[in-house]
């Protein structure tokens, strides 16, 4: 089991903003990522700084925890540019980069550009074709291309990225077509539980049911690519289920061990940020950031 942080983009670099990504490495965390949104939920009205810019940022202010985003969405981005910016990004941190990436959804990225809210099926179908193209992208020096969605004219991708063939993919999916994805171009799957099961006043055990059935359809669909699901480091992002791990230390020990049994490897817990939804007491955060993972051996 891995346990990486994820930080939101809602401090300025000078105010709070480089000591959070430089702590982290001290604390020994896995990877710490950043939502890739222009805005998100109930911080729509306050500070919110880009994701790749940051992730810039961090690379320069650290050198071994790895950096990413959860998760890069089409909704605002076009392949041929994120690529440029990501094989940029990998050579400043030196190949420390993962991308998460999913389809999206109808949040304040869905409409920002102007364009009206895509119905699930086309975001589907813009996710595979934007997941297949950037692939194409990060491994070969020349692509051109013409779909349905996006196109590129002789993109040029020199030198590539430094982890090679690229860097990995961290694919968030829990409908079929997403599975399918993860599984065809996949380093990693990214679960965020089931909201149906959050929504409803669902129970913990409800959730990780729920998340024992994604991972049996990830397992399926690997099955169905020729490929070991085993290959695939299964991620969690925590916070949108039923559990409070970060109430107590003893909360997340029992909430580890549990998503552990359930072939969950990396967990991902929230930075705190006081007087929001991702509120947590400081101390016992950076207990579970050095001494969680030791009490699953205990």
């Amino acid at each position: 089991m891995r346990l990486s942080t994820v930080i939101l983009p809602v401090r300025r670099w000078s105010e709070g903003g480089k000591e959070a990504w430089q702590r982290a490495e001290e604390l020994g965390f896995h990877a710490a990522y950043t939502y890739d949104h222009l805005s998100w939920r109930s911080f729509r009205e306050q500070t919110w700084f880009g994701a790749l810019p940051t992730l810039t940022a961090a690379a320069t202010a650290t050198s071994r925890m790895r950096l990413g985003t959860l998760v890069t969405s089409p909704n605002f981005r076009h392949p041929v540019t994120l690529a440029k910016e990501l094989i940029s990004l990998d050579d400043i941190s030196e190949g420390r980069i993962t991308l998460g990436i999913g389809a999206g959804g109808n949040g304040f990225d869905a409409t920002a550009l102007g364009q009206e809210p895509w119905s699930p099926r086309e975001r589907a179908d813009r996710f595979a074709e934007f997941t297949t193209l950037l692939d194409r992208l990060l491994t070969q020096d020349a692509v051109s291309y013409e779909g349905t969605h996006y196109s590129a004219d002789e993109a040029r991708n020199i030198p590539g990225c430094v982890q090679r063939p690229r860097l990995p993919f961290a694919v968030a999916a829990t409908g079929p077509r997403g599975l399918k994805l993860a599984a065809r171009l996949g380093q990693a799957w990214v679960t965020t539980g089931d909201p149906k099961v959050a929504n409803a006043g669902g129970t913990p055990a409800e959730s990780r049911q729920a998340i024992r059935r994604q991972i049996e359809g990830l397992e399926k669909a690997c099955a169905d690519q020729g490929r070991d699901a085993a290959e695939l480091h299964k991620i969690m992002l925590t916070g949108f289920t039923p559990d409070r791990p970060l109430d107590s230390f003893d909360a997340f020990v029992d909430f580890a061990g549990r998503h552990a049994e359930l072939g969950i490897d990396e967990l991902v817990i929230h930075w705190p940020i006081a007087d929001s939804v991702f509120a947590a007491d400081p101390a016992v955060f950076e207990r579970i950031a050095t001494e969680g993972l030791a009490q699953l051996g205990a």
